[in-house]
């Protein structure tokens, strides 16, 4: 056993050897001591000090490491140009279609989303059983949008998911780059899709499709296939 004195109020404590050099809080003057090593320890009357023990073991435990901060994004003005536009886009789609009865957000890919399938309420038109069959209707539809790393300098890549009979559309692609600018936001470009498909716009002079031309031509008492407003009012 190790026998010292607080050097500072004179109280005598008694320890086991094994805690020899750590440092502890007195118990009479609530002052810092040390236990001395055996070789340099004052003998003097002893006295058992309640609790030094279970004090010297806690101050000589480890220090909790301090815990790191949690992970900030980076300020918005740090981000690379694409970046910051997706992240406006996904917003601008969310508000504008969140309350649509005729464009839904399927699903999305990406953090801030660079592909998004959406759902269309539309009355539109899908092909025949036979190539000369009459376009039958058709009121649902899922496209397929997706931003390259090019964007928004190139237009977005968009084809339908779902077959459909239009001038403009072909299974692989929606023909809306003669119409895109950067300056574009991505929801009327949703939005011009979904009047396309209600054959409220079209062109029959540079058609994809064209056997949907030529029957587009010939029958314009019969178009639009949908007269709604395809337009959200909050993007008014």
């Amino acid at each position: 056993m190790i026998e010292f004195s607080c050097p500072n109020c004179a109280k005598h404590f008694r320890v086991p050897d094994e805690y020899a050099g750590r440092g502890a809080k007195c118990k009479g003057c609530g002052g810092a001591v040390t236990v001395p090593r055996p070789a340099a320890a004052a003998v003097a009357p002893a006295q058992c000090l309640t609790g030094l023990v279970g004090a010297a073991a806690e101050s000589a435990a480890p220090a909790p490491a301090p815990s790191s901060p949690p992970p900030t994004s980076p300020p918005a003005e740090r981000l690379p140009m694409r970046t910051r536009r997706l992240m406006a886009d996904a917003q601008a789609m969310a508000d504008a279609l969140r309350h649509s009865d005729v464009i839904k957000i399927l699903a999305t890919e990406g953090d801030p989303p660079d592909v998004y399938r959406l759902e269309y309420l539309v009355r539109s038109l899908a092909p025949g059983e036979d190539s000369d069959d009459e376009p039958t209707p058709r009121d649902v539809h899922q496209v397929e949008i997706r931003l390259t790393a090019d964007y928004p300098r190139v237009s977005p890549k968009c084809k339908m998911l779902t077959p459909v009979y239009h001038p403009n559309i072909d299974p692989s692609h929606i023909c809306v780059g003669d119409h895109w600018t950067a300056g574009e936001r991505l929801v009327d470009l949703v939005i011009r899709i979904g009047e396309m498909l209600a054959y409220q716009a079209y062109n029959i002079r540079s058609p994809l499709d064209a056997h949907a031309a030529m029957w587009a031509d010939l029958n314009p008492d019969k178009l639009p296939t949908d007269p709604k407003t395809i337009r959200p009012a909050e993007t008014e």
